[in-house]
Parts: structure tokens; C-alpha cells; sequence
């Protein structure tokens, strides 16, 4: 299996996501344009789905379907180092479709506003079983501007911008694409980068 590489606005999505729901499991869509044959599986933006209806597939099927293109990759926070039935579920689901498809899941006990090292587990199938990949074969676009970006939006706490899909069905005036949040990544990456 080829490369994967995680951006900012993919990272910092999930990191928020857990952080807007620490007492419950939460998971979401990693986006990304489908690579070239051998190329780089490039994780572009993060779409957080569920914090409490994580096993109904009803409504998981409900937000897969308003992603009709590209490659998507299920990620799961989990207290636990494996992923779990439902994460192996929706993962494999998604690989048979998307055969470079990977598994990220979101260490609980490296998740702080300032990790040294990515607090993540990234997974790639191999005879079937979710396996850990290469950690030589993990990129990031910039870990440095990540980690500042993660640091700063906890303490203006951009978490209570985020909306899953679990809330937006609960009102469905919620923007559950984040663009306001997306905006405000997108204006401190520019800014972090002199371009503002």
C-alpha cells in the first residue's frame, strides 16, 4: 500500500470532533481525492458523523450517501487501541469500494492540545485484517502547523463550532459541512503561512 498524508484541516477536525465530545466514542469521514495507481492517498478534510448514534445504520447510510464521490476513510475514537466491531464494519465497507481505503483512529491517551507525536493509529488492510501501516509511510503536510492550528482553535475553543451529523438531524439548521469552521482553518493556515 502506497502513502498517506493528513492535512491540517483533516487533523484538527478530528482532534475537535473528540474534544467537542469527550464522554462519548465519535467517528467521521476522512476525505480524499482517489490517488494514481502506486500514489499518495492525500486526507484533504475530515466529516464528522456520529457521538451517540454510532451503531445505527439507518442513519449512517443516511450520511454516506450525501458523499456520492471520492475516496472516504473511516476514523473512530476509541479508549481502546484496536479498532471496534462497528469501526471494522464501516472500514470494510468502505474498502471494498476503495480498495486503498485506510482505518485512522484517534489515541485517547496522546490526545492533548499540544502533542510531540500525532496522537493517531492508522490502520491498512493486509489479507483482510486492519493492520498497522508503515508509521515511514504516515505524512503530514506540515505537523508543526497542525499542532499550533490544534492548539490555538482549542483555546478560542472552536470545538463548540463544530457540528456532527448526529446534531444537525437533531436540528437541521446546523451546518454540518462546518464552512464557518472550515473558513476560520483555512484564514489561520493563511495567516500562519504569511499569505493574510
Amino acid at each position: 500500500m502506497g502513502e498517506v498524508e493528513i492535512s491540517a484541516r483533516a487533523y484538527v477536525k478530528m482532534c475537535l470532533h473528540a474534544a467537542r465530545y469527550p464522554h462519548a466514542a465519535v467517528n467521521g469521514l476522512l476525505l480524499a481525492q482517489a490517488p494514481q495507481a502506486g500514489g499518495c492517498l492525500c486526507l484533504s478534510d475530515c466529516v464528522p458523523l456520529f457521538h451517540s448514534h454510532l451503531a445505527l445504520s439507518v442513519m449512517l447510510e443516511v450520511a454516506l450517501n450525501q458523499f456520492a464521490g471520492g475516496c472516504m476513510d473511516p476514523r473512530l475514537r476509541s479508549s481502546a487501541l484496536s479498532p471496534g466491531p462497528l469501526a471494522l464494519k464501516i472500514a470494510g465497507r468502505i474498502a471494498e469500494f476503495f480498495p486503498g481505503a485506510v482505518l485512522i483512529m484517534l489515541d485517547n491517551r496522546k490526545l492533548v492540545p499540544q502533542p510531540r507525536v500525532p496522537p493517531i493509529i492508522v490502520l491498512e488492510t493486509r489479507d483482510r485484517r486492519w493492520v498497522p501501516k508503515d508509521k515511514n509511510l504516515v505524512m503530514w503536510r506540515d505537523w508543526e502547523e497542525s499542532r499550533q492550528l490544534l492548539r490555538a482553535l482549542l483555546e478560542d475553543r472552536a470545538h463548540r463550532l463544530l457540528v456532527d451529523f448526529d446534531a444537525h438531524l437533531d436540528d437541521i439548521r446546523r451546518d454540518w459541512t462546518n464552512q464557518q469552521l472550515n473558513t476560520e482553518i483555512s484564514q489561520w493556515v493563511a495567516a500562519a503561512n504569511g499569505s493574510a
